[in-house]
């Protein structure tokens, strides 16, 4: 399991990191806690983890990873907060 800790160095890892990261923020329908999600990228392989607040948020959240990443390179690992 993937932790922050693990995000790659590589200048193109950080930059997908950091891209997914902006298109999160800029979504001001997600709530403070989707927008600190984790997003982890070894080797190009993008791992979100943590809590968000409901399934559509989980979709969203998803949905830029993907878009930004490719779909095949994503791990999704939120959970929806009870």
């Amino acid at each position: 399991t993937l932790t922050s800790g693990d995000q790659s160095e590589a200048e193109s890892d950080r930059t997908l990191t950091q891209k997914i990261r902006q298109a999160v923020m800029a979504d001001k329908s997600l709530s403070m806690t989707a927008h600190n999600v984790k997003i982890i990228t070894v080797d190009g392989r993008v791992t979100l983890r943590g809590p968000v607040k409901s399934d559509d948020e989980r979709k969203k959240v998803t949905a830029k990873a993907e878009q930004i990443a490719g779909a095949d390179k994503v791990q999704n690992h939120l959970e929806v907060a009870k």
